[in-house]
């Protein structure tokens, strides 16, 4: 169980605190003490501050697509590649809560994301994803595709999304324009109703938006035996 333990930062003496936390909601923006530390490979608190940044001015773009998002409409929410938590900080509606999911052979991120006070946990994403106690109605991924295209297929991802999520409920992919030309391809066999729709920032740019909702399976009239014979 050790490796599944986050501890708290390393300090250099007794009169440092390793893990003095803001109230919340004011942690939710202030700078983690493991990047403060810079426990965090790569990541400095104005490269946190840009991400935060970054992931306002998406959100922004999603309400744009979907003016539900952030109500009960979509109460239980997951982010599939949570990064730093940017995604489910920008959100910051009490009418919803998100999972925030750290993929194993991404990088460890998740003391960050406790620390902003958000919720989350690993998992390798070619496996199945447990559920209880419940299913979701938004699913956010960045460069989830991306990540696993040597690992697994998109095929067995898609399935796994497709079993988490509830009817009606709607997926937002973010991911290089090639790959999701593949993902929109299966997903519309999985009978997903399917847009692609370019960057905020413009057509111009290689990575692409695609927004995706669940359907009802419904049996065709055509297999039902009339009784008036």
């Amino acid at each position: 169980m050790g490796t599944c333990i986050t501890p708290f930062p390393k300090v250099s003496s007794t009169d440092e605190v390793a893990g003095e936390l803001k109230k919340f909601p004011a942690r939710l923006f202030a700078v983690p003490p493991r990047i403060a530390k810079g426990s965090i490979e790569g990541v400095t608190a104005e490269s946190y501050q840009e991400d935060n940044k970054l992931w306002r001015k998406r959100l922004n773009t999603y309400k744009r697509i979907n003016r539900l998002i952030g109500t009960t409409r979509y109460r239980n929410v997951m982010d599939m590649n949570a990064g730093l938590g940017g995604f489910a900080a920008a959100l910051e509606s009490r009418k919803s809560w998100v999972m925030n999911v750290v993929p194993t052979i991404a990088e460890n991120t998740l003391g960050v994301i406790f620390e902003r006070g958000l919720i989350g946990i690993y998992h390798d994403w070619c496996e199945g994803f447990s559920t209880y106690p419940r299913t979701y109605d938004l699913i956010h991924a960045s460069g989830v595709f991306s990540l696993y295209q040597r690992r697994c297929q998109p095929e067995d991802i898609l399935l796994e999304m497709d079993r988490i999520l509830r009817p009606e409920g709607t997926v937002i992919l973010r991911d290089e324009v090639d790959v999701l030309n593949k993902v929109k391809k299966i997903a519309g066999g999985m009978r997903w109703d399917t847009k692609l729709m370019d960057h905020e920032d413009g057509p111009l740019v290689p990575e692409k938006i695609l927004v995706a909702v669940k359907q009802y399976w419904v049996g065709s009239s055509r297999n039902s035996t009339s009784t008036d014979e």
